[in-house]
Parts: structure tokens; C-alpha cells; sequence
């Protein structure tokens, strides 16, 4: 029995901590201080499909499963 990660799921996880890294970190403390997440970090997240992870592909989501759902959380910090 495998329990690793697939490569999409590596990918997509690896994707968003870069995004992570790149995006938020940097302005985190301006995030703390005006109890506000930037509408534009939302708008790069759409973009990068991660909004759609736990939506039906049937309505144009990626139909992630809960693994998938909870490894994004996890980078995302929630």
C-alpha cells in the first residue's frame, strides 16, 4: 500500500507554498496589523485554481478530494 503523495498533489501543494512564500510572507505583518487579507492575494489565488480545489469539477472546480483540500490549508496556514 502506497501513502505518499501523487505528483499532481506534490505539485500543487509545492505550487502554493512557493505562492505562499512569494506573496503573503512579505506583507503578513501589514496583514496582522490591518486585520485585513488583501482582495488581491484572493484574486492570485483564483488564478492559480487553488479556490476551486474543494468545488466540483462539474461546476468548474479542480473536484479535489480531502487530501488534496487539506494539504492547501495546510500551506496556506488555515
Amino acid at each position: 500500500m502506497e501513502f505518499g503523495l501523487s505528483d499532481e498533489h506534490q505539485l500543487i501543494r509545492d505550487s502554493v507554498r512557493e505562492f505562499c512564500e512569494e506573496e503573503i510572507e512579505p506583507i503578513v505583518q501589514e496583514i496582522e496589523d490591518e486585520h485585513r487579507f488583501p482582495r488581491e492575494i484572493f484574486d492570485q489565488l483564483g488564478e492559480l485554481d487553488v479556490m476551486g480545489v474543494p468545488v466540483s469539477e462539474e461546476w468548474g472546480g479542480l473536484g479535489g478530494e480531502t487530501l488534496l483540500y487539506t494539504l492547501v490549508a495546510e500551506e496556506l496556514g488555515l
